[in-house]
């Protein structure tokens, strides 16, 4: 059985650095490991219309800053395939054979699905594209025979019903569809990287996200605005480090040869730490600390997209043909998948020669 990967995210905005370390950061790294077979990459303007669908210019708007992060973060065109979820019409009608396979009552106890509800705020006006959304999302990953796919944590849930639609098909059926894998963050603190506010998430509609496409100046001034301990008032209080955003990063971007060349005072982030709790080491500091830290790591992003951007008509191509590639490989399952279901009727012989009586 061939490797295969398919991840994506919604193009509601410019990617931040959650999206980076929670999923971006290691789909780079599956690329260039040489052990898959074919990587698709998609962008999910038609699940961000489920949520979106008074404003579709949000949606159409962000197509391109979507991309254009992707091939920042080193997204390599040569070795992924990047497209479009609306060119590719196959998974809607695969969506419509799902809907089936799944009772309302599993999709209402689904964890990520009544957290984004609460969310938005929908409670009794759900929409029914965005209720059914994990049913797209397994429509996704089955359409391209998706074996792994990089998420974070909170996407579990998702990735678990769709191995219970490919079960539901497959025992219903035929052996078609393939059962995926979810591959999560290795660092346990990148799994849910939280706002500059300290709030749970990072979130584009709070304010609080680092944007992989933050000019050097933005990211120094969200970073030194980052929340700490409230009560380290001044540098000689002892600090708290439990649910301080500048040691949460620190821990998510942190290396042990970051020190001899930012702060070689300190041998390790673990001194760092314990001078921190026991008083003597101020706020400003540490977030200067970080922020060079930060911004080693983010400047080559940086500088790719400034790249890109002066490419625009080559990154349209990008798109254009990730998404005919994609569109034929959604087909060929989508093909595999009527047969199963006994509904390929003009490609069926025995229906086309009797159809009164074909089984």
């Amino acid at each position: 059985m061939q490797k295969i990967i398919l991840t994506g995210d919604r193009p509601t905005g410019r990617l931040h650095i959650g999206h980076y370390v929670g999923s971006l950061k290691r789909r780079v790294e599956l690329q260039n490991s040489g052990e898959f077979d074919k990587i698709y990459i998609m962008i999910a303007d038609a699940q961000a219309l489920t949520d979106n669908a008074d404003h579709p210019e949000k949606v159409r708007q962000n197509i391109m800053q979507v991309a254009l992060d992707y091939l920042a973060a080193g997204l390599d065109p040569e070795k992924v395939n990047i497209f479009i979820q609306s060119q590719v019409p196959e998974l809607t009608e695969l969506s419509f054979y799902y809907m089936n396979l799944v009772t309302v009552s599993r999709l209402q106890r689904n964890p990520t699905v009544k957290n984004e509800i609460i969310m938005r705020n929908f409670e009794t006006s759900i929409p029914v594209g965005f209720f059914t959304y994990p049913i797209s999302q397994a429509s996704d990953i089955t359409a391209f025979k998706a074996t792994t796919v990089p998420v974070g944590e909170d996407q579990l849930p998702m990735i678990e019903q769709a191995r219970e639609i490919v079960r539901k098909f497959n025992q219903t059926y035929a052996e078609v569809l393939v059962e995926p894998e979810a591959v999560i963050p290795d660092n346990e603190i990148c799994k849910r990287l939280p706002g500059i506010d300290g709030g749970a998430k990072m979130s584009k509609s709070l304010g609080n996200c680092i944007y992989l496409a933050d000019s050097a100046e933005e990211l120094r001034q969200k970073v030194m605005n980052m929340y700490t301990d409230p009560n380290h008032i001044r540098v000689t209080d002892p600090g708290n480090i439990e649910g301080n955003v500048v040691f949460i990063y620190l821990d998510a971007f942190c290396k042990p040869e970051h020190f001899a060349k930012y702060l070689p005072e300190y041998e390790s982030l673990d001194a760092l730490k314990e001078h921190y709790q026991r008083g003597g080491l101020g706020d400003v500091k540490i977030k200067k600390f970080l922020y060079a830290i930060m911004d080693e790591e983010l400047a080559p992003i940086r500088e790719r997209r400034q790249e890109w951007e002066k490419r625009i008509p080559e990154v349209i191509e990008i798109l254009k043909k990730g998404s005919i590639v994609a569109e034929k490989a959604a087909a060929e399952t989508l093909s595999e998948v009527k047969k199963a279901m006994k509904i390929d009727y003009f490609a069926d012989e025995e229906w086309v020669r009797d159809p009164l009586n074909a089984v």
